[in-house]
């Protein structure tokens, strides 16, 4: 069970095809789309290809969401999830090559709040690489208590600042959200502006993408719905209210034509938004301790692909790129991962590896749906245990006088479920890098049969010592004293 959840943690992840190259191009790309789209559940999917660094092939299919007939297009915007994080190391580059930055600075140098606090010594290229020492937990900790607002960005940094990193920094590497909130607020104080202004106008802006935008807290009925696995299916979630807190790890919109425009620039090797120098190094093995992680991009040395995939409730992105041939992809789906039934990833991940001509070996999701198949089981079964226990209450009643084996054989379930509601509902999501309620976002079907699973198994262990006891409880209530005699019943 736990190995079947451990292995599925690394796929949600995501993971680059190995560098063996295949057959590429926009015609094996339809043809893969045709074939794969259908099976992913998925309700719209728009892609677009780069090639000789310029966009040749854009595509898209289904509907922005289910039970509308709005169809997709590939100017549709999707929340980009994770691949925000290089629009917000971008920025922090821009003012890099302004002097308004120095990457080897501490963060509190630049940030008030973090003077002599925990992590103050942290320096902003360790942000950027995820060397900070925060954890991936950290960066998926709900800020449910933080409301809604102007300054929600401001006041979630305010709140990072008093807690202390998982790790000392460059110790380890370890993806974490928190580092880009930080560094989106860095953004903010630095250039005087807030991180939605200063994105559009120093980036969507000058490279041509009219169709995106920065999460604003608003709703914007243009973007395509997420849908979130229910069971087999996909969910709508209810309106397109966007998060201003959590724009700089995962909140700037885009559509697919745009990404590709935004690729291409990352390509040139021109001197625009960024230098030529500057957009190398964002692209490149950050250091030692980081090196498959750039500058706000995922690198990988074999291949010499450059990537970041995104992954919201209910939208599943990817942005990948070969710089040395100005090749690159951008796929957007509106439907997240179910598990191991209708999950993206395949989806997602061929799309890239046709279009950059590698080979696309995503795996087999067959322990993934053993694993969701058990646990749909599993309440089923403790109920049919419940009553089973119940039609042998006699048995299981002669368990209390059968000696130390009986006793044992009455408590010890109890002490195993409970366990295996702790492994459920805590040690299972922290395989995801993210708390229970957070992972709730993202796969609801799945925390809806980990908890099912977990209290049904504690209440069929509790069950069978109630059906062994209850006779010994309520027998004294049944011997009443004689007519006059005001003894106490022992």
């Amino acid at each position: 069970m736990l190995a079947a959840a451990a292995l599925s943690a690394v796929a949600l992840a995501g993971a680059w095809p190995a560098p063996v190259r295949a057959q590429s191009g926009p015609g094996s790309v339809e043809s893969f789309v045709d074939t794969e789209f259908p099976g992913s559940g998925a309700p719209g999917l728009a892609y677009a290809l780069v090639a000789d660094g310029e966009v040749t092939s854009v595509g898209a299919r289904g509907v922005v969401e289910r039970g509308r007939d709005e169809a997709v297009t590939p100017d549709t915007p999707f929340v980009t999830g994770s691949i925000s994080k290089s629009f917000t190391a971008l920025s922090v580059m821009q003012l890099v090559e302004a002097g308004k930055v120095d990457l080897d600075a501490r963060l509190s140098r630049y940030l008030d709040v973090f003077a002599d606090r925990p992590a103050g010594a942290i320096t902003v290229r360790q942000l950027l690489s995820h060397t900070s020492g925060y954890s991936t937990v950290q960066g998926n900790a709900s800020h449910a208590d933080v409301t809604p607002g102007q300054d929600e960005l401001a006041r979630r940094v305010d709140h990072l600042a008093d807690v202390a990193p998982a790790n000392p920094p460059d110790e380890q590497w370890e993806y974490s959200n928190t580092n880009y909130e930080i560094l989106g607020r860095l953004v903010e104080v630095v250039s005087g502006r807030e991180y939605q202004a200063y994105v559009a106008e120093a980036i969507l802006e000058p490279v041509g993408m009219a169709n995106s935008f920065v999460a604003d807290g608003e709703i914007h009925e243009a973007m395509a719905t997420g849908h979130t696995p229910w069971f087999g299916t996909k969910r709508p979630l209810p309106g397109n209210r966007t998060s201003r807190g959590s724009a700089p790890q995962g909140g700037v919109v885009a559509s697919a034509n745009d990404l590709a425009r935004y690729l291409r620039m990352m390509m040139n090797g021109q001197d625009d938004v960024l230098s030529a120098g500057g957009k190398s190094l964002m692209m490149r093995p950050a250091s030692a301790m980081s090196p498959f992680y750039g500058l706000g991009w995922r690198v990988d040395p074999g291949t010499g692909a450059v990537w970041h995939d995104g992954v919201s409730p209910g939208v599943e992105t990817l942005a990948s790129m070969l710089p040395t041939e100005k090749t690159a992809a951008v796929v957007l789906v509106n439907g997240g991962s179910g598990f191991g039934f209708g999950e993206t990833g395949h989806l997602r991940s061929g799309i890239a590896a046709r279009a950059l001509g590698l080979d696309d070996d995503n795996g087999s999701a067959w322990s993934r749906q053993a694993f969701f198949l058990s646990l749909v089981v599993m309440p089923i079964t403790y109920l049919l245990s419940m009553a089973w226990a119940w039609r042998r209450r006699s048995q299981i009643r002669a368990k209390v006088t059968g000696g130390f084996s009986g006793l044992f054989s009455l408590w010890f379930p109890l002490l195993t479920t409970l366990v295996a509601a702790w492994v459920l509902v805590g040690l299972v999501p922290s395989l995801f890098g993210t708390p229970l309620g957070t992972l709730r976002l993202f796969a609801p079907d799945l925390v809806v049969v980990l908890v099912a699973s977990a209290v049904t198994g504690v209440l069929w262990a509790a069950f069978r010592l109630w059906v062994a006891y209850a006779d010994r409880i309520r027998r004294p209530s049944r011997q009443a004293a004689p007519i006059g005699d005001d003894r106490t019943v022992p």
